[in-house]
């Protein structure tokens, strides 16, 4: 094909048909199409737009630009996605929970960027932990212990890791059509059933506003259920760390503390990452008809966690994968700590009235427990735990939150970026819902959850 038709057909507001998306990115793969084509053909869809069909033809192309996975196994393939956010540990805990239920989770995870955190990042702070097997490995874990979660792989949708690279320096990213056909072919490839969405909004998402999260939502649902994968998507609230920690190794013994209330540090099950993880668990289970109604779905659930069972998959994924056997019952005998811990404390008396999420995750990545470029090395010990929530009552010099740095001057720093990124206002807030809406490729009114739809 010539490429440079295809990209002015775009330019010029064309529609392209199927075949034609088919041929240019399979010159992508091939390396046919030089990546100043590419990145001008990406600034016309940044323009321009993408139709339904264009954007379903553009994400089937890419999920087939290279190996599409196959299950037999005796159970539902589901799996979330999650856009990223800040202290979202959801998929440690949940891909476990589905597997004692009877699902099957092959859930491909990504790195940290920027202020968001990574499961990818999360997973290489434990020793052994083979994020990045062979395809045969995986799939082998995941049908033995029902879950397995690891990093991106080159067999598995290329030609997105080379147009997303383009994207992401040419100021073309934040195109609805492309973030979609992105998510999607990563997951499709995935062999699944059916997905469920967690679109983050707020302040520490990467939409930061109700109405472009609603759109990006409505995007994938469709254009997922379009090609041929059920899918719902689920927009949760990121105006606040969805937990109350964030770092690498942190978090891990934070999913342990959540699968085990407690039995890894004794802090308890927090009610904002409760309420995500059974939103998107009952999507999952009633999506891949393994419950009835959402209110079984969460009797199921509770029961994983309560019997242990979730716990035990947890640990026999972490095995499998070539970690400690003993991470669940003793993580801190595996996990390195950082040297130094430093409390950060309210300079007044009040409410946390807001909390600016994204310095939250800079200050992670300042820290060194995240990057700014994908090539960067990070630190898996440090970051921040302890949290105060919005609308926590606090003293003056009652603790906001302890940071965990390699060095004194780090954690100097951190502590003015925390600081600022709290608020107190003399009263409480008025409360946000933690799980705000339910998009479906629809849009139906009547939805088996308890939260609203549009």
């Amino acid at each position: 094909m010539l490429a440079q038709e295809f990209i002015r057909h775009k330019r010029d507001h064309g529609t392209h048909d199927a075949g034609r998306i088919d041929e240019f990115i399979d010159g992508i793969t091939s390396g046919e199409v030089a990546d100043a084509q590419i990145a001008a053909w990406a600034m016309a869809v940044f323009l321009n737009g993408l139709n339904l069909d264009e954007c379903v033809a553009l994400t089937r192309a890419m999920t087939h630009s290279g190996m599409c996975l196959e299950w037999r196994v005796d159970g539902p393939v589901v799996d979330k996605h999650s856009t990223g956010g800040v202290g979202d540990t959801v998929s440690l805990m949940l891909a476990p929970m589905i597997a004692a239920c009877g699902g099957f989770v092959p859930m491909i995870s990504g790195r940290g960027l920027g202020h968001t955190g990574g499961t990818y990042d999360k997973l290489e702070s434990i020793p052994g932990y083979r994020a990045a097997p062979t395809i045969t490995e995986f799939r082998k874990v995941v049908e033995r212990v029902g879950c397995s979660i690891i990093g991106q792989t080159a067999d598995l949708a290329p030609a997105d890791k080379r147009l997303y690279a383009i994207r992401d320096v040419t100021s073309t990213v934040e195109s609805i059509p492309m973030i979609t056909a992105s998510i999607l072919s990563k997951k499709l490839a995935e062999g699944l059933g059916t997905l469920v969405m967690d679109v983050k909004v707020g302040r520490g998402a990467f939409m930061e506003r109700d109405e472009d999260a609603v759109e990006l939502a409505h995007s994938i649902a469709r254009v997922a259920t379009e090609a041929g994968t059920p899918t719902v998507a689920v927009l949760t609230d990121m105006d606040q760390p969805l937990g109350s920690v964030a770092g690498n190794a942190l978090e891990i013994v934070y999913a342990i503390d959540y699968l085990t209330d407690g039995g890894a540090t004794g802090t308890r099950r927090e009610s904002r990452m409760d309420e995500v993880v059974m939103a998107l668990g009952v999507e999952m289970l009633t999506g891949g008809k393994l419950a009835a109604s959402p209110s079984e779905a969460r009797v199921m659930l509770l029961k994983t966690l309560d019997s242990g069972t979730a716990a035990e998959r947890f640990a026999k994924m972490v095995r499998s994968m070539g970690g400690p056997a003993d991470l669940v019952t003793d993580p801190w005998k595996h996990l390195e700590r950082a040297p130094i811990t430093v409390d950060v404390t309210a300079e007044r008396a009040g409410f946390v009235g807001h909390i600016d999420t994204r310095h939250i995750g800079l200050a992670v990545g300042v820290l060194g427990g995240g990057r700014s470029r994908p090539q960067d090395s990070i630190d898996h010990t440090v970051g921040i735990t302890s949290l105060a929530a919005v609308g926590e009552q606090v003293d003056a010099n009652q603790r906001l939150a302890t940071i965990h740095a390699r060095t004194n001057e780090t954690a100097d720093r951190v502590g003015t970026m925390i600081r600022s990124a709290y608020s107190i206002h003399p009263e409480p807030p008025t409360p946000r819902l933690t799980v705000r809406q339910r998009v479906t490729s629809s849009g139906a009114a009547e939805v088996p959850t308890e939260i609203p739809t549009i």
